[in-house]
């Protein structure tokens, strides 16, 4: 991307009208030289000057790669077939291809430009300033002068330049830059505030908790403008067919110009009928519309999905995205809000539903787990950190610790049966906390707790329209079995796991793999912050939910902006689509270059036909790929 970018607008303004000039010019010109009549001397200068007009610009570029050693290309193909034909006196025939192709390249440069333009609307999130309040005024800053700790203002119609939490005033803030979706967001004190939305209404200020180099609209930015630079496997096969077809052609048309008048016999007019079709051949072998539409299309559709909250970090991975054999979930924040509720409290007897609470509250005291956070807020009163000692946390069980001179144990049924512990199963659906204490040396059982996470309103809609893209959905999840089985009944998934470890989810996901088919892909969704491995080790990892989420942007190779699953079937439709078109395009170019190459060679097309062959087919390929953008994804 251009630093200054209103400068390189500018000079790529200048640019166009300059050539819009210089070919309005030659086309006077040249149409003079078919009125006119001139000498042979005469004709010839006329023409030269309208082809100079027209393809001096070739020509030097051209002579310019020669001289770095990287001669074969378009330039030179167009260069060495327009010359040709003035040396055997084709003058208009070697204009109008220059003037035809100047045209092509110019149309072509304006749909290029209408995608890039297009995609930088879309992620014109970009901060160009930052208030700060000093001597009771308001200054702006360069957003990367700011410094974590500082309070920024935010007035209404201004984007957020930084990450950070409100510590004054509320708003109602536009996110549908990041997110795709036009559903306005409210902020209030003590809430998150991410860089990149849109203050709609109210003022804000903000304590500025990360850099600007590390905020979330820098980093999508660097997402986004890095996204090329990750190839699919189309866009290697295209340069490396460049690499190999162009000096392959160029000595075709050698051969076709000096075999045949040596075969059928040498004779001047013999040779230059030949030469006259070895030129044509050259200009319709250009392999623009392969070189340019290919990594259009792939640059469209990673656009196409920015405009719907789906950043997807690079063609290859949008190429993996299109051949889905299994969608794996995590349950929690995924396919379910996180947002977990005491629904239940069952105490043996002898002891209360209140003292049952306390205990489980107390020993999940210093963890940020939604679980232990939903039990804290249940019990709703002071928690007296020094109280709780011999904290251990038992990965994948529970926690073990001492209240009040009392050990206690709260977790999974893992745990109570770790212990040696009779217990009552719970029947309930929902994630239950059994709670255990320490009596006369002798651990007893005290009861169980029922928390439920409500299922996301679109995760039964993501679910239906994936099961007509993939051959599987599969759930993995830390959770009872009665709860994931619940969850899976309920959505329609065609398998579950239930009680995972984070290395068990790596297992499970290593043995999806091996069932794929040839060419397949296994994509899997989490919450990109506790799902780091799983996300790394499938062959597509997206990360749900991730609006100002570092872990999620860095571990996944697609990031969902907002929270719903529904995006998964839209992203994948999204790839199908971008990669047909892609198909499209190779087939349309190849199939009508070796067309017009056969009948070019046995004379049947003239060089204004060598130009539709060349610049024509580009510009429809261009137009073409350009449907990316938008892609009809219902």
């Amino acid at each position: 991307m251009c630093e200054h970018h209103d400068h390189c607008n500018e000079h790529e303004h200048e640019n166009h009208k300059l050539t819009i000039i210089r070919v309005s010019a030659a086309i006077i010109i040249f149409s003079a030289g078919m009125v006119l009549h001139l000498s042979g001397l005469q004709k010839f200068l006329v023409f030269f000057a309208a082809y100079m007009l027209a393809g001096g610009d070739v020509l030097l570029t051209a002579l310019k790669n020669i001289l770095k050693g990287d001669m074969f290309d378009e330039n030179f193909l167009m260069g060495v077939a327009t010359l040709g034909a003035f040396a055997i006196k084709e003058y208009p025939e070697a204009v109008m291809v220059m003037i035809l192709y100047q045209i092509g390249e110019f149309l072509q440069h304006k749909a290029v430009e209408k995608s890039r333009s297009s995609i930088a609307e879309l992620m014109d999130i970009r901060p160009d300033y930052a208030n700060i309040e000093e001597n009771g005024s308001l200054i702006k800053k360069s957003p990367e002068s700011i410094n974590i700790g500082d309070v920024i203002v935010v007035k209404t119609g201004e984007k957020i330049p930084l990450d950070g939490t409100v510590t004054e005033g509320c708003a109602t803030v536009d996110t549908s830059a990041l997110t795709g979706e036009s559903v306005p967001r409210k902020i209030k004190e003590g809430d998150s505030a991410i860089s990149g939305c849109i203050n709609t209404n109210g003022l804000v200020k903000i304590r500025v908790e990360k850099e600007f180099g590390e905020s979330t609209v820098s980093k999508i930015l660097k997402l986004v403008e890095n996204a090329s630079a990750r190839k699919a496997k189309a866009e290697n096969f295209i340069t490396k067919f460049a690499r190999y077809y162009t000096p392959v052609v160029v000595l075709g048309a050698l051969l076709l110009a000096v075999l045949p008048p040596i075969v059928t016999g040498w004779t001047m007019a013999n040779f230059t009928l030949w030469l006259q079709r070895a030129l044509t051949f050259l200009v319709i072998s250009c392999p623009c519309a392969l070189v340019i539409s290919v990594p259009l299309s792939f640059f469209a559709g990673i656009g196409g999905a920015s405009r719907n909250g789906i950043l997807i970090k690079g063609s290859s991975y949008l190429e993996a995205l299109s051949k889905p054999y299994a969608v794996v979930f995590d349950k929690t924040g995924t396919l379910t809000k996180g947002t977990f509720n005491v629904t239940n409290i069952v105490p043996k007897e002898g002891i209360s539903k209140e003292q049952l609470l306390e205990y489980a509250a107390y020993a999940e005291n210093y963890s940020n787990h939604p679980i232990a956070l939903s039990l804290k807020s249940a019990y709703g009163q002071h928690i007296d950190s020094n109280t709780i000692t011999e904290v251990e946390e038992i990965a994948g069980n529970g926690i073990k610790a001492n209240v009040k001179g009392t050990d206690v144990l709260a977790g999974n049924d893992k745990l109570m049966n770790r212990f040696n512990l009779q217990y009552e199963q719970a029947k309930e659906s929902g994630t239950i906390v059994y709670v255990a204490i320490k009596l006369n040396n002798n651990w007893t059982y005290t009861g169980y707790i029922v928390i439920s996470d409500e299922v996301k309103d679109d995760s039964q809609k993501a679910i239906t329209a994936l099961k007509k893209l993939t051959k599987q959905t599969v759930m993995l999840t830390g959770d009872s079995a009665s709860t994931a089985k619940y969850i899976a009944e309920k959505l329609g998934l065609d398998k579950y796991y239930a009680q995972l470890l984070p290395a068990d989810k790596v297992t499970k996901i290593e043995e999806i793999i091996s069932q794929k088919e040839k060419g397949q892909t296994v994509i899997f969704t989490g919450d990109g912050i506790n799902d780091a491995p799983v996300l790394t080790r499938a062959d597509i990892g997206i990360a749900m939910g991730a609006l100002g989420s570092d872990a999620a942007i860095e571990a996944a190779d697609v990031v969902i902006m907002d929270d719903k699953p529904s995006k998964i079937p839209t992203a994948i439709k999204i790839a199908q689509t971008t990669m047909s078109i892609v198909r499209q395009n190779i087939a349309f170019a190849i199939g009508i270059k070796i067309l017009f190459l056969i009948l070019g060679a046995f004379g049947f097309i003239t060089m204004w036909g060598a130009v539709f062959a060349d610049v024509g087919v580009t510009l429809i390929a261009v137009l073409n790929s350009l449907r990316a953008l938008r892609p009809n994804i219902r």
